[in-house]
């Protein structure tokens, strides 16, 4: 056991920490990347579509989207392939080779539709690699008690990968002053035979960076991570994902955990695309807007672990239902305040908000799939949240034209319906059952 969990999530949290940097990576590099000139988009941009003319920014935001959707909308064929054929590890390895390959790819292709290609091929590696890894994850834990704690854990590792991936990103491809310049790089002399002293550009480089996460990703998970017995032996014949309960006089949990995660994610998605918006609105550079941004980040980073364990202790309900109250006006908050300072309040109790969500409903998920099913129903807490992104920013930039507080209020909306569903639907699943053994010998 290392920091209280099993030495193999650790070993997954990490490999997704570093898979999560090289994918950071490429949403700040690929805009870039693309309006540099190195891809031509000559004879698509300007066109027409259905009437809609089609801009520079429009074609590099499907690029950046279509990486969500396919990834999402996989996870669940996905997550159901490894519990039908047993094989968790399997489709981890065989994610990360595929991202890694297309990773490798983007400095040989030179137009618009090889990028979308590659692109897509990345969504698809991802489709592979988050559900199997989170039921994984689900798997490991030997009792409800510990699962809260190793979902914390494994969120922590992400979120730090994610965070830290754009600035070191924007550090590779400008050199560290800033600005659209990419910068050269000359390999080191001590490189074997023909590599020693090449240029590189700062494109390249990043690319590279990107291959090396899911390198570093593979070889943790091959050489620290195997299949669980218990999955092998107890493969689920039922796998279906459900919208009402069992009993039928109801919803089903595990999918209102997912309606709640798709609207959590979404208004933290919200934010990205408003930042012209939010600075002319507060007065203030790109510098305070990364930090605010950022927050919410920051918080999960100093909570998820806490939570998790907190959840395994004194119970999953309490915590999703204290992150939906925080999260209604924290949301609602953003689309008021004036001040740079009060706005990096309201992006950091957003976060904590997310943290008391996001551990508990993958440990809530966990403790209701059956054997060998965990893949199937731990993936409709995975999609939802990576729809959640994909459409955050689409929703901000339509409703934004109405007004500015207009989006927040609608995210704040959204978190009243996940709280109302998540209180009437979803029930505890930690009780006196799963407490620690009580010794039965007397006591002095």
């Amino acid at each position: 056991m290392v920091l209280g969990v099993d030495r193999r999530v650790l070993a997954l949290a990490m490999a997704r920490m570093a898979d999560a940097l090289g994918n950071s990576f490429l949403i700040i590099v690929l805009p870039l990347y693309i309006a540099s000139g190195e891809i031509s988009i000559v004879g698509i941009v300007d066109g027409r579509l259905l009437g809609f003319r089609l801009t520079e920014e429009f074609l590099i935001g499907v690029v950046l989207s279509l990486f969500g959707f396919l990834n999402s909308f996989g996870q669940p064929f996905t997550g159901r392939l490894s519990d039908r054929t047993n094989r968790r590890k399997f489709y981890i390895l065989l994610g990360l080779v595929i991202f890694a390959v297309a990773s490798a790819a983007y400095p040989f292709v030179t137009s618009y539709w090889s990028v979308v290609v590659v692109r897509g091929l990345q969504g698809l590696g991802a489709a592979f690699t988050v559900p199997v890894t989170v039921a994984l994850v689900n798997d490991y834990a030997t009792s409800n008690r510990e699962r809260g704690g190793n979902f914390g854990v494994f969120n922590t590792f992400r979120l730090i990968g994610f965070g830290f991936g754009p600035v070191v990103a924007g550090a590779v491809v400008t050199g560290g002053f800033g600005g659209d310049r990419v910068v050269d790089y000359v390999l080191p002399a001590w490189l074997p035979g023909a590599l020693a002293g090449m240029e590189i550009s700062g494109f390249d480089a990043a690319f590279a960076v990107a291959v090396l996460g899911a390198v570093v990703s593979f070889v943790l998970v091959f050489l620290l991570v195997n299949d669980p017995e218990a999955t092998e032996a107890d493969a689920g014949e039922r796998l279906s994902v459900a919208v009402l309960d069992r009993d039928g006089d109801g919803l089903d949990p595990v999918f209102v955990l997912g309606v709640g995660t798709l609207f959590m994610a979404l208004t933290i998605a919200l934010y990205a695309t408003l930042q012209e918006t939010i600075n002319a609105r507060l007065g203030q550079g790109s510098t305070l807007f990364g930090l605010q941004f950022s927050a919410v980040v920051i918080a999960n980073v100093l909570l998820q672990v806490p939570v998790g364990r907190w959840s395994d202790e004194y119970g999953r309900r309490p915590f999703l239902l204290a992150g939906f109250v925080i999260l209604i006006p924290s949301v609602f908050a953003q689309g008021v305040v004036t001040d740079p300072l009060l706005m990096l309040g309201a992006r950091f109790l957003q976060g904590v908000a997310v943290a008391c969500v996001f551990a508990p409903s993958l440990a809530l998920a966990g403790d209701l799939a059956r054997e060998g099913e965990s893949g199937t129903q731990l993936s409709v807490l995975t999609m939802a949240f990576g729809l959640g992104v994909a459409f955050g920013p689409l929703v901000s930039g339509f409703l934004v034209s109405y007004g500015f507080l207009v989006p927040f209020a609608f995210g704040a909306g959204l978190a009243v319906v996940a709280l109302a569903l998540v209180f009437s639907q979803v029930e505890e699943t930690i009780g006196a059952a799963d407490a620690p053994p009580v010794d039965p010998s007397p006591q002095d």
